[in-house]
């Protein structure tokens, strides 16, 4: 007996991802858990290529990355001191190294003159 499945069309490839084009087919650098270091340079992720893309990606939506960096930090925090927990990065280290790079940062306290 033949089934639904296959009589049915194998799916479209479904669209593209919305990347800038100038970056290629080359390997994404993205990070390698639980270490968090890139996968294609072994640097700390991210690294500049990855925050260079970072901020391509997210042009125009700087608070988002910031947002998407955040989140980021507390998997990297997770993870790191599970690995490491008692000489591991300090928080603040990791806070300059995820998020503390990134363009968009409101200061504390507004300036009411």
């Amino acid at each position: 007996m033949e089934s639904f499945s296959t009589r049915a069309a194998p799916p479209a490839s479904g669209p593209k991802p919305n990347r800038p084009a100038s970056f290629g087919e080359q390997a994404p650098h993205t990070p390698t858990r639980p270490m968090w270091f890139c996968r294609v340079d072994g640097q700390p992720w991210p690294c500049p290529e990855a925050r260079l893309r970072l901020r391509v990606e997210f042009e125009g939506a700087l608070p988002a990355l910031t947002i998407y960096l955040a989140g980021m930090l507390y998997e990297a925090m997770k993870d790191l001191f599970h690995l490491n927990p008692h000489d591991g990065p300090t928080p603040q280290a990791l806070y300059e190294r995820f998020v503390g790079w990134t363009p968009y940062r409101r200061p504390i306290v507004e300036d009411h003159k």
